[in-house]
This record gives C-alpha cells, structure tokens and sequence, in this order.
C-alpha cells in the first residue's frame, strides 16, 4: 500500500466530476434552470439523484481514509519528535472528529434530497460546510506547527484556502435564507429573476459552487505528503483457544 497519495487526488476528481457532471444532466433533462443552481438542486431528481448518491457515498469513505491518513501522518511525526506533542496532538485528535462529521453530512446532503427531507437535507449541508471549514482552519494551524516539516508556503496556501472557505460558506447561508424568505416562485429549481430574491439566490449559489471547489482544492494539498506514506496490511490476532478449538474440529 505503497500509492497513498492517489487519495486525495481521488478525492477531488471524483468530486469535481460527480458536481459538474451531475449540472450538465440535469440541465439535458430540463430539471434545473441553466443559471447556477444549487449543486444539490441539480441533484434532486432522478437519474441524477441516483448517481449523485451513489458517486458522493464511494467520495466519502476515499475522503474518510484520506482524512485518517492525515491524522496517522501527524501521529507519526509527533512520535519522532517530542516538542511537537501537547497542543498539536489534541488538535489533531478534534480535526480527525470534525473531518469525519463533515463526511457524514455530505453523505446525507446526497441521499436526503431537499424536495423529500428538507430539514435532514439542511442539517447534512450545514454539517458537511461548517464542520469542513472548521477542519481546514485546525489543518491550517497544524501545518504552521509542523514547520520545517511542511513549508511555510503550503501552510500558507492552506490558511489562504480556510480564509475564503469561510468567507463563501457565510454568503451561502445569509444570502441562501434571505433568498428564499424573498422567493415568489412555485419550483426553486426553476428559479428566474422574477420570482423575486434572484440576486441573492445567485450570490448563495455560486458561493456554493466555490466552496465545494476549495474543498477539493484543500484536500487536493495533501498529495505530496501521503506520497511518502507507506501503509502495512493490517495485523490480524485470534484468541489462542479459539484456535485451539477450531483446530480440534477440523
């Protein structure tokens, strides 16, 4: 398992391809409007919620073991270097929680559609957006910590990536509320400028579209660091008198 650094590049075109494909479907199939819809609203509607689903749950689990791999990685050099331990490790420990929360939400972003669960479909967006920028600012301050070991100019690529993460997931919230307590409209799929709150559907959307990009962009930065990652298969251990006993039955 010597090809770890092909995680995160997996990560991020499986992604980008599963959000960009998914807009194309669904304006061939006339679900959406053209005009920068939300990346789940291009994914309500079945084919493309199928293979939404279906796509973002196998990105999940690559991003979960990307994720821990980056944790173990922090372990390892923490072992190697004492002054390190304290602050980093409890730092890394939280990141490993959030980062897997925010897996969680994309997960349910992709199969709790906003037309049929749109309460679980909002908890899972604000899971996945807020727990994934708070999981890149801890590896942002992480990265400075681990100087010389990771460049200070990575880390500040990293720290740069969190700052606009931020910026963007607070337009999509305020802008998305204020678009929709403004929306006139019968379907928000079809959303055009006259249904009223157009501007700041548009602003919410876009900045949305820009997230999800930083996200695959961020986890897009681990790739040369897992290139010099090596993982064993791991240990299997059996309790020596079930062995006994299975020995004895056959």
């Amino acid at each position: 398992m010597s090809k770890i650094y092909l995680l995160p590049v997996s990560c991020f075109l499986l992604f980008q391809t599963t959000f960009i494909g998914t807009y194309i479907a669904s304006i061939v199939q006339n679900h959406v409007v053209p005009d920068v819809p939300y990346i789940s609203d291009a994914a309500t509607y079945s084919p493309e919620s199928c293979i939404f689903g279906q796509l973002i749950n196998t990105g999940c689990v690559l991003l979960g073991l990307t994720i821990y791999t980056r944790y173990r990685q922090i372990i390892h050099v923490m072992e190697h270097h004492e002054v390190l331990k304290g602050i980093i490790g409890n730092l890394n420990k939280k990141s490993l929680y959030i980062g897997l929360a925010s897996c969680y939400g994309i997960s349910i972003v992709a199969n709790f559609q906003e037309t049929n669960v749109r309460i679980m479909h909002y908890v899972g967006a604000f899971t996945c957006f807020g727990m994934g920028t708070l999981y890149f600012w801890i590896q942002s301050l992480i990265s400075y910590r681990l100087e010389p070991f990771i460049t200070l100019k990575k880390a500040l690529y990293r720290m740069i990536l969190s700052v606009f993460c931020l910026i963007f997931f607070l337009i999509v919230a305020i802008c998305g509320v204020i678009s929709h307590i403004l929306f006139e409209g019968s379907d928000p799929r079809h959303w055009y400028p006259s249904d009223g709150g157009w501007r700041f559907h548009v602003a919410s959307s876009v900045s949305e579209w820009i997230v999800a990009t930083i996200f695959s962009f961020y986890i897009l930065t681990f790739t040369d660091e897992f290139r010099y990652i090596k993982f064993d298969h791991p240990e299997v251990k059996t309790e020596e008198n079930v062995v006994l006993v299975q020995d004895v039955e056959e």
